[in-house]
């Protein structure tokens, strides 16, 4: 019986594996940084005057940090997901 082609030995899964990780941390981080700079953006440009009214406040802390981390997830996750629907699983069994 022949060993079927796309298997992979222990050794390879566990060298996939991390470089897979690998490929969607750095994607992740790639939009968590995107998402930050948006974020800042918006309140530097004072778009819809949300960074006048975090100026005024008596907190601004808070009201930043709830902009701020929402918008890096997202950016993140949107990222991370277009990385991974757009992996060449194909080309990698190829080789």
């Amino acid at each position: 019986m022949q060993p079927d082609p796309d298997e992979l030995t222990p050794e390879e899964a566990r060298r996939d594996h991390w470089e897979m990780l690998r490929f969607l941390a750095i994607n992740a981080a790639f939009g968590a940084v995107l998402g930050l700079v948006t974020a800042g953006a918006i309140l530097w440009l004072d778009l819809g005057g949300v960074g006048t009214s975090l100026g005024r406040a008596s907190h601004p802390i808070l009201p930043v940090l709830m902009m701020i981390i929402p918008f890096a997830l997202t950016f993140a996750a949107a990222v991370t997901a277009s990385a991974v629907m757009l992996m060449p699983y194909k080309k990698k069994k190829q080789r």
